[in-house]
This record gives structure tokens, C-alpha cells and sequence, in this order.
């Protein structure tokens, strides 16, 4: 046979088709890569964007008498939620957390206005910054408290007063008593059980995820002495148990407790020694009592670990009120808020 000869031309054709095989990937990639980093850029103009001061809108202002400083500071209804939800709750709990915190906030504030009670509050107050209503700090407070984590928390919290702005919890067409407190014991408790008022949205529910809260489990030793001058009771001498449970209420909280053969209430026992909760047990050693409670606050309304936990596991905002608070609406504050604004 007849040998195929190839020429110069052939290897060179040879030669340019394996060079165009090999630059074939950078001819692809480098377009690509290039619409990679122009992504990446405007992922980061987004940020830029995303970093936009949030814009709070009120219609109202609250005039806030500030007890350590004795001055009243006013300023707009929205503001002033942001800083109760920074004074009351955890700023690392989840945002719908927060943003149910923000709607016990507003609420609270709007029915105050609404029906302002008579506590004696300074001439020109609307409420104080103290537990008495609801614990407020400003930015100013908030800066000396949080330092370096200022920035991140109070972004975040004003991000969930943001997404709730307007709205209030409401019964029956009205306000309700937005009340909270930390930790349960696993069950909130009825308002009747732990104060005079019985009202239908504050129902004693189920709080399982309290368990997992740092302040479930709490325990005091105090003198002998001391418990029986504030109780006003004799203890036995003997080491051991103190008391007989007589009634639990419906949140398994001490409703009544025969001490001595003295009846008192967990929460009488409660208040008259600062315990953390009215679910308590009661143990004498040598010359010490020693209380154990489980919960912290008074356990009616919402508890805050109990909305935190149930926002871990995916619950929203309205899912948490509407389960502390029984039979209630998230209402728009424009019908209230009009209210206030044409008596000013």
C-alpha cells in the first residue's frame, strides 16, 4: 500500500485544533467567573442596602417619666415600644420572639393611653421606665448597657418592632392586658389564680419549652428568723419539709399552704420573701430554710422563654400570641390611635 504523506499545513491545522481543545475551559470559565464576581459585587451592593437605617412611623407620641433621672422624656409611640422590647427581652432570642414582645409593648402602651390609670405619675407622664408598667431604656441607656453588641441587637429589635408596626392585641374589639413574665413552671396560670381579675384571654396554658430556660430552677436559703418575722409564722424545729400543700391552681402553682397551722397563699409566701415563682417547695436545715421554685414571675400572660422556644421550633409571632393569650386578634392601632389624636 501507498503511504499517506502529510504536509506542513496539516501539522499546523493539527497543532491549532489541540491548542483550541486546551484554552476551550478558560474560554468558558473566564466569562463565567466574570459573571460570578459581578454577582458577588451586587450581593454586596445589597448589603450596602440591607444596612438602611430602619424608619419607625408614629402617629402618637409617650411621655415617659424617667425615675433615676426624674424627667420625662417624650418621644414617638414606636420608639418607645423599641425600647421596652431592648429593656424586656433578650435581644439574642428569636426575632418572632421579639416581635410578640413588641406587640405586648404596643398593646400595653395604647390601652394605658386609652384609659390612663390614676399612679399618681408625675404632671405631663404617660407611664414610667420602671417595672411598675414596663421597663423602657433609650438609646443612650441601651449604648452603656450592650457596649460593643449595641449595633447587631438594637438593629434587630428595631427590625421586629418594624414588622409589627401598627398592631396591637386585642379582645373582643378592645385592648387586652398584655401581661408577661419570664418562665413558667410548664403552664401559665389564670389571672384569677394569682390576682383578684379573671379575664378570658388569660387562660392557663401549656408552656413545655419554659424547661429549657436558665431561670426554670431556682433556690434561696434564708435565717430561720427571717422567714418567720416577714411570714409571721412559727416553724417547726425539726429539720425537713415545711408546710402542707392545701390547693394547687390550675398551673399546678401553691394556691393555698397550711404552714404551722397558719393558711397562707404561694403567693402571699411569694411576695412576702421575693421568691422567683409561687410553685415552691419548702425545707428546713439546721438553722436555714431553703426554698426551691420552679418558673419565674408571676406565670400569667405570656412567658418569654416559652415564646422563644416556640419560635425555635418555627412557630411565628401571631402563632405565639395567640396561644399565651386566649381567643384574641391582632388588630391595626389606627381606629385607637385616631382616638388619642383628636382629644389632643
Amino acid at each position: 500500500m501507498n503511504q499517506i504523506r502529510f504536509g506542513t499545513p496539516f501539522y499546523l491545522f493539527i497543532i491549532g485544533l489541540l491548542t483550541f481543545i486546551l484554552l476551550l475551559p478558560s474560554l468558558i470559565v473566564i466569562p463565567f467567573k466574570s459573571h460570578l464576581e459581578q454577582s458577588v459585587t451586587q450581593g454586596k451592593l445589597e448589603k450596602v442596602e440591607s444596612d438602611t437605617p430602619i424608619v419607625l412611623n408614629s402617629e402618637v407620641d409617650v411621655s415617659v417619666y424617667k425615675t433615676n433621672a426624674k424627667k420625662i422624656e417624650t418621644l414617638p409611640l414606636e420608639e418607645y415600644v423599641k425600647g421596652v422590647v431592648a429593656a424586656e427581652m433578650p435581644a439574642d432570642f428569636e426575632i418572632e420572639a421579639l416581635k410578640a414582645q413588641a406587640l405586648t409593648a404596643r398593646t400595653y402602651i395604647i390601652k394605658m393611653l386609652l384609659n390612663p390609670a390614676d399612679m399618681n405619675l408625675p404632671e405631663g407622664a404617660d407611664v414610667t421606665d420602671a417595672v411598675i408598667h414596663q421597663v423602657y431604656r433609650n438609646d443612650q441607656d441601651l449604648k452603656k448597657v450592650w457596649g460593643k453588641d449595641y449595633d447587631w441587637k438594637i438593629k434587630k429589635i428595631t427590625q421586629a418592632v418594624k414588622e409589627t408596626e401598627g398592631k396591637i392585641i386585642t379582645y373582643d374589639g378592645k385592648p387586652i392586658d398584655a401581661l408577661f413574665f419570664s418562665t413558667s413552671n410548664g403552664f401559665t396560670q389564670n389571672s384569677e389564680d394569682y390576682w383578684s381579675s379573671s379575664f378570658p384571654y388569660l387562660r392557663s396554658v401549656e408552656s413545655p419549652w419554659d424547661k429549657d430556660s436558665p431561670k426554670y430552677f431556682h433556690q434561696q436559703a434564708f435565717p430561720v428568723d427571717v422567714v418567720e418575722t416577714k411570714l409571721n409564722v412559727k416553724l417547726s424545729e425539726e429539720d425537713g419539709e415545711v408546710g402542707k400543700v392545701l390547693s394547687r391552681t390550675k398551673g399546678n402553682y401553691i394556691d393555698q399552704i397550711e404552714i404551722n397551722g397558719k393558711k397562707m397563699s404561694g403567693k402571699d409566701i411569694r411576695v412576702g420573701l421575693n421568691l422567683k415563682s409561687s410553685d415552691f417547695t419548702i425545707l428546713r436545715k439546721n438553722d436555714e430554710v431553703i426554698f426551691q421554685t420552679r418558673g419565674y414571675g408571676h406565670g400569667v400572660g405570656m412567658s418569654q422563654y416559652g415564646a422563644n422556644g416556640m419560635a425555635q421550633e418555627g412557630n411565628n409571632y401571631n402563632e405565639i400570641v395567640k396561644h399565651y393569650y386566649n381567643g384574641v386578634e391582632i388588630t391595626d392601632t389606627q381606629a385607637y390611635t385616631s382616638k388619642l389624636t383628636a382629644t389632643n
